[in-house]
C-alpha cells in the first residue's frame, strides 16, 4: 500500500492513451538524448539513442536506436559504425568526440515495425538527409577484406571505462 501525500483527483488530468507502433515511414526526427550503457554481459558498450519525431501527424513520439560500437563481435561494431557515419552524413558533423554533438539536428529516419518478443516494434533501418535523396548508408556490413578492424574499446569510450 502507498499513502497519496494528497488525494489525486484523475478528473483533472487527460488520460494517458496507450501508444501504438509509428507505422513504416520516413520521419524527420532530432536526437535528444544519448548515453553510453553496458552490454547485458558486460563485453562491450552501446551507445543509446533517443530520437523524438518533429513534424507530421507522429510528432512528439518516441523512437530508440542503438548503436554497438564495442563489442566483441566485429560485425555488430562494423554496423554500428556504418550507422553511425550516416547519421554524421545526415546532420553534416564528420567528426564526433561526443554524442551530444548530435543532438537536436534535424534528419530523417526510416522507420519499420517489426514483430519483437513483447509483439509489434520500432526498428530505425537507416538515416538520411532531412533535404532528401536516398539514405545515407545502411545497415549492411562492408566486406570484410575492406573492414578495419574493431577495436577492444572504442577510443572515446576509453575515458568513461577507465
Amino acid at each position: 500500500m502507498a499513502q497519496f501525500q494528497q488525494t489525486f483527483d484523475a478528473e483533472q488530468h487527460e488520460p494517458r492513451q496507450a501508444m501504438d507502433v509509428i507505422p513504416d515511414g520516413d520521419y524527420a526526427v532530432i536526437i535528444e538524448a544519448s548515453d553510453w550503457k553496458q552490454t547485458k554481459k558486460q563485453d562491450g558498450a552501446y551507445l543509446e539513442m533517443t530520437l523524438q519525431v518533429i513534424d507530421g501527424p507522429m510528432k512528439g513520439r518516441k523512437l530508440w536506436d542503438r548503436l554497438n560500437l564495442s563489442n566483441p563481435n566485429a560485425q555488430a561494431v562494423e554496423i554500428a559504425q556504418q550507422t553511425l557515419s550516416a547519421i554524421c552524413h545526415a546532420v553534416g558533423v564528420m567528426k564526433v568526440s561526443d554524442s551530444a554533438q548530435l543532438h537536436n539536428l534535424p534528419l530523417l529516419a526510416k522507420v519499420k515495425v517489426k514483430q519483437g518478443e513483447r509483439g509489434p516494434m520500432n526498428e530505425i533501418k537507416g538515416y538520411k538527409k532531412l533535404s532528401g535523396g536516398g539514405v545515407v548508408g545502411t545497415v549492411a556490413p562492408a566486406p570484410a577484406a575492406s573492414a578495419p578492424a574493431a577495436p577492444a574499446v572504442a577510443p572515446w569510450l576509453q575515458k568513461k571505462a577507465g
